[in-house]
């Protein structure tokens, strides 16, 4: 394991970067300010543990607030504009998130501690060009025409059809691993729709977030489209879900968050989107194509450092491979440069937070507690929220390292020789996001992806989403999917049209 210097090729952060961290602001009504209480809370640097910035702390009061102006844009020039209309403003938002890239992509790594080059590529990038791929979708809505078979009264003829119509305010709620990406995917299908929404981050990595609906303002959305607070998760995020006047909620994070979220839902019979945890298991047939071993820890397995919710963290090598499988990742997970993103030869960055990093240093712990067999056993820097990246052999299903989201770079890898066998272990979870295959026979393929119950199962590759390939999960990793037509349908409602004639 190489720990790169803390002043090794670190790039340097930009003015406009500097000032925005000074006073980050809420922005509701297309106004920034500070929460209703002047409360704030500090946000910390990964890489350092040091204070980054202090953002307001928002209550009901201000969650509230931003409610009646998302409704009040709903209601108002929102629902006056043309689809066309909408469509030009989203492609704005695209040009502005690639013009200020540099800046947002030096905030995200400021605040969440990944690469600067993930940053630069996923959070920036890819969220610009989903920005563009729903922008389409706003001026493509359709219904359908309806045969119906009503006979009564004698003599009168019917006429039936489908209009798809914006559900209202749409409640957003993002995790901390990919903090503008995951706004993107929730805001762009709500805007292409027709919805107005209230962006709430997770409270670990707000500032991207606040920056994208600055941009919103900047490209000219009416005031109080989007619009965003800031805060505590029992406080913003819990009155925010409460609140009579958000018909949808869209939610990214964890398992056991989202059940709550599920259950306020229901009560309140909330349309609700839920992308929860997962516990991915690679299946590595004998035949696959040993070349790609390393990808699959790197991409597979690390990237994000292990904090994505489709991480291969259960490798299952079937015997013939196993040896030469475990010599490849173990080197791999070696061989991976740990330090700040803003180096971008660094890849593995801190944890985002002493929180989840004290989360993942249990999870090792209690791995080897149950037995299980580190291989890496390497250090981390001191400073700063890193953990390194751990193997373990010897794991038993039943142990917490097979069953429980980890969300580091820990991962397990256990042998077999039935592939039916595998798929079962692989199956033996109550999650079910995603899943991966490999192998050079399209037999197998063709066997197995029907048994594996995962929402998306990639074949010699992993990790790897498209804008329009539908994403969630399968049991408890969530209720729904995002992108693709599923994305826009999410924020729709269906209403039915019946005219009668003679």
């Amino acid at each position: 394991m190489r720990i790169a210097q803390p002043d090794s090729a670190v790039e340097t952060v930009s003015a406009t970067v500097d000032a925005f961290l000074k006073s980050p602001q809420i922005l509701i009504g297309g106004q920034s300010s500070g929460a209703a209480s002047g409360a704030t809370y500090p946000v910390a640097n990964p890489a350092t543990g040091e204070v980054l910035a202090h953002v307001p702390s928002c209550d009901a009061a201000d969650v509230d607030r931003a409610v009646k102006a998302a409704a009040a844009a709903f209601e108002g020039p929102w629902s006056k504009m043309l689809p066309v209309q909408r469509q030009a403003l989203m492609l704005k938002l695209a040009d502005l998130i690639e013009a200020n890239g540099e800046e947002l992509a030096q905030l995200e790594t400021l605040n969440q501690g990944k690469s600067i080059m993930l940053s630069r590529l996923i959070e920036v990038q890819f969220s610009a060009e989903y920005f563009r791929y729903m922008a389409g979708a706003a001026t493509k809505i359709e219904g359908t025409t309806l045969d119906v078979s009503i006979a009564i009264p004698p003599g009168m003829r019917y006429q039936a059809h489908t209009r798809k119509e914006p559900v209202g305010v749409v409640a957003a709620i993002t995790p901390w691993n990919f903090p503008l990406n995951m706004a993107s995917w929730k805001i762009a299908p709500a805007l292409a729709a027709g919805c107005t929404v209230v962006l709430k981050p997770a409270e670990e990595t707000p500032l991207t977030s606040i920056r994208l609906v600055e941009l919103c303002r900047e490209a000219g959305f009416p005031e109080g489209v989007v619009n965003v607070v800031t805060g505590m998760g029992e406080t913003a995020g819990a009155s925010l879900v409460a609140h009579p006047g958000v018909a949808k909620i869209t939610f990214t994070g964890s398992t056991e968050t989202g059940k709550l979220i599920g259950v306020q839902a229901m009560k309140d019979m909330k349309r609700v989107t839920l992308e929860l945890g997962g516990k991915a298991p690679m299946i590595m047939f004998d035949d696959m194509d040993l070349d790609l071993l390393g990808a699959a820890a790197g991409i597979g397995v690390f990237f994000n450092t292990g904090q994505t919710c489709c991480a291969g963290t259960r490798i299952y090598a079937q015997k013939g491979i196993y040896e030469k499988a475990l010599e490849v990742i173990a080197n791999v997970s070696r061989s991976l440069a740990i330090g700040s993103g803003l180096n971008p030869m660094n890849q593995i960055n801190p944890l985002v937070s002493a929180k989840h990093q004290s989360h993942v240093k249990a999870c090792i712990a209690r791995g080897i507690e149950d037995g299980a067999k580190p291989v890496i056993n390497a250090s981390a820097p001191h400073k700063g929220f890193f953990v390194a990246p751990e193997l373990f052999t010897d794991v038993r299903q039943n142990m917490a390292l097979m069953q429980d989201e980890v969300f580091g770079p820990v991962v397990t890898i256990t042998p077999f020789e039935d592939p039916d066998e595998a798929v079962r272990l692989a199956n033996d979870t109550r999650y079910g996001l995603g899943a991966s295959i490999w192998t050079n026979d399209l037999n197998k393929v063709m066997r197995y992806v029907p048994k594996i119950q995962a929402g998306t199962v990639w074949v010699n590759s992993h990790n790897i989403p498209d804008q329009n390939m539908p994403f969630g999960g399968f049991k408890q990793s969530g209720i729904g999917r995002e992108h693709g037509s599923r994305a826009l349908e999410n924020y729709l409602e269906t209403k039915s049209v019946c005219i009668a004639y003679r």
